[in-house]
């Protein structure tokens, strides 16, 4: 999606690949995959569900850092100049494992399924963490304001018994594994 844009919430937000090719190869590479695997099952007849991740944090189970961990830390590593004050969108990886046997366990999943927390703003994701790790050294730069309001809709997942845990909690967890593998200090 491109920053700054507000569309996009729901199937629509994987569609635009110039948009894409501004912002990253990482995400069009995630949509033209997709892409793929739904002509294959035109062809095939063959069924096919998918459950795209937004930025995906949680624990980690090895030491090095994913682009989404990547993206959380430089929002708490005073790093930047300046960094967007946006709406960011992050998922716990254990909700996307939920969301995968959910979607594979249910036989009337069908198509896409978006999968993300709600959408929380960098500051309040850096005064979560100060209040739970006041010791750290946070972003001090300055939070430049951008207007996105993008929204994923996950209600097609929520149907099938899916619930995401509240977002505290996950960066508490990331947090904690990142200290226990060496990746913050």
């Amino acid at each position: 999606m491109k920053p700054n844009s507000n569309q996009g919430s729901g199937t629509s937000c994987y569609e635009r690949r110039m948009e894409y090719e501004e912002f990253g190869w990482y995400f069009l590479s995630k949509t033209l995959a997709e892409r793929e695997a739904f002509a294959y099952v035109a062809k095939t007849g063959l069924d096919v569900v998918t459950v795209c991740p937004t930025l995906v944090i949680g624990p980690l189970m090895q030491s090095s850092i994913s682009t989404s961990v990547k993206i959380f830390l430089n929002y708490i590593k005073d790093e930047e100049e300046s960094v967007e004050h946006k709406f960011e969108h992050f998922v716990d990886v254990r909700d996307v494992a939920d969301a995968l046997l959910l979607a594979y366990e249910n036989p009337k999943a069908s198509g896409r399924y978006l999968c993300s927390s709600a959408p929380i703003r960098v500051s309040d994701i850096v005064n979560i963490l100060k209040n739970s790790y006041p010791t750290n050294n946070y972003q001090k730069s300055i939070f430049v304001e951008t207007e996105n309001s993008t929204r994923c809709n996950t209600e097609k997942l929520e149907k099938l018994g899916w619930s995401s845990r509240p977002i505290e909690k996950t960066l508490h967890d990331n947090i904690e594994s990142c200290r226990a593998l060496g990746i913050l200090n």
